[in-house]
């Protein structure tokens, strides 16, 4: 895993765990049948509690994102990339779009502005292209 953990206090340290091996998932690190890293050496270079990082292998293990394979490791399963992003796409609503359009509210920007602030962010980002 490339990218160093940082702890989040608003998110328990072992979804952070799952969050980041899905995001590695997502960005191609990991691919179908790929061994990820075990829960001691996700412990070690993170520096958590073993059990922290078993849990979160156990989180993605149920969503069917990860699988065990009984005395060799833990391997991405199939579809999980997929599994990943339909469940992001259905959270992205609530999760991201509701509260950015709570503060705009607050913040007084009209339906136009905010409109052409998310352009404006997107295509910086490279959306439009």
């Amino acid at each position: 895993m490339k990218a160093r953990f940082v702890d989040n206090e608003a998110e328990p340290l072992f979804r952070q765990i799952a969050t980041l091996i899905s995001d590695a998932i997502v960005d191609g690190e990991y691919g179908p049948g790929d061994r990820v890293a075990s829960t001691n050496d996700l412990a070690h270079f993170h520096e958590i509690n073993p059990a922290t990082a078993r849990k979160g292998i156990a989180l993605l293990r149920d969503e069917g994102i990860l699988e065990n394979r009984r005395g060799v490791g833990t391997f991405v399963a199939e579809n999980a990339k997929e599994r990943i992003l339909e469940n992001r796409r259905r959270g992205f609503p609530g999760d991201y779009l509701a509260p950015l359009i709570d503060e705009a509210v607050r913040l007084n920007f009209a339906r136009d502005e905010l409109h052409e602030l998310v352009d404006r962010v997107a295509e910086s980002r490279g959306m439009y292209k």
